[in-house]
């Protein structure tokens, strides 16, 4: 989302209520994007006042206004991601044997909506997958976010699509049948 260069620079320059109107007209996809990840509302909100209060705190840094969004982003997604390792240190191997479990039992169908397929891809996937069709960034911007050359976005792009067609390519086989038959 392209927003007014002035107000932004106005933000960066200590104006407390441009940076207030640029972090209302984030707000929904900074949260929507950390509840991509934690799949808990609670958490995302939590992620969501820590990116607003990191942003507040050093919006002062941000060297070019045309990046603002990106800058944002990139908070929002470290933040999501230092939750999500949090989260990671404090799981028991008895938890992970129940999830397989359940896993296993849950009908095929409901796993393979696409929200829960991308919750599955490995997050460097999952975060270029969301920054691409969620957030609408380009290549270049993603490979600022990320701290990345382009080619390597690329091509985490091509591989979690795959990843994605592979595991949602069941869904499809299934709805072209039925049609057929």
């Amino acid at each position: 989302m392209q927003h007014d260069e002035e107000m932004i620079k106005a933000a960066i320059q200590g104006d407390r209520l441009a940076l207030q109107q640029l972090l209302k007209l984030e707000k929904e996809k900074l949260y929507r994007m950390a509840f991509t990840y934690v799949k808990n509302e609670e958490e995302a909100l939590e992620i969501f006042q820590q990116t607003v209060l990191q942003a507040i705190e050093s919006v002062h840094q941000v060297k070019k206004p045309q990046y603002f969004s990106t800058w944002l982003a990139r908070i929002g997604i470290n933040k999501a991601l230092a939750v999500l390792k949090k989260k990671k240190k404090l799981v028991v191997m008895e938890e992970i044997k129940e999830r397989r479990a359940e896993a296993d039992s849950v009908d095929i169908a409901q796993q393979l909506d696409v929200a829960t397929a991308l919750g599955l891809l490995p997050d460097k996937y999952k975060t270029v997958l969301m920054l691409r069709f969620y957030q609408d960034f380009t290549v270049k911007q993603i490979a600022n976010v990320m701290d990345c050359p382009e080619g390597t976005v690329k091509t985490a792009l091509h591989r979690g699509l795959t990843m994605l067609k592979k595991d949602l390519k069941g869904v499809y086989a299934d709805e072209g049948q039925r049609d057929f038959n």
